[in-house]
């Protein structure tokens, strides 16, 4: 059953997605609408409570209560249905390697070696703020999605 976000369970289960591009407007209003559908058919056929949200006009976020079963199918599914929104919208979902950062009001999306550059020019700082897209649970997004990088791993490149 489709639930609002934040309904779900500190414990459920996090799908992050970020975006290679932003969503604007018209953009948004097409994925809004694809993953509204997908998550409610999605959902009832498997008998789970999920839900959704999109951040920054950036992220795509699914999540999953904790008591839901989780099966290879039921990723399969997920996997297939974002592979199908990259190419129907000529974004770039799955690639987490990707840094995402703040500058200011906006967030960035670059390649590490890029994200390299910005540091030796000193465009970035230890203190700017990066996204960890490596989270698993909605407890985690809340507390460790957004850090300085200076307690992330980036803090090597500095």
């Amino acid at each position: 059953m489709l639930v609002t976000f934040d309904d779900l369970e500190d414990l459920a289960k996090v799908f992050l997605y970020p975006s290679s591009k932003k969503f604007y407007p018209e953009l948004l209003h097409q994925i809004e609408e694809s993953v509204r559908d997908f998550v409610e058919n999605w959902s009832k056929k498997h008998d789970f409570e999920a839900g959704y949200k999109i951040v920054y006009q950036r992220f795509l976020i699914v999540a999953i209560n904790p008591n839901a079963k989780v099966t290879t199918l039921v990723i399969d599914e997920l996997v297939s249905f974002i592979f199908k929104l990259q190419s129907e919208h000529e974004i770039e979902l799955l690639d987490k390697l990707n840094v995402c950062f703040k500058q200011g009001e906006h967030v960035q999306y670059k390649e590490v070696k890029e994200f390299k550059k910005l540091i030796k020019n000193k465009s970035v700082t230890k203190n700017t703020v990066v996204f960890n897209n490596l989270i698993n649970t909605k407890a985690e997004l809340e507390s460790d999605w957004e850090l300085p990088a200076e307690d992330t791993w980036y803090n090597r490149m500095f």
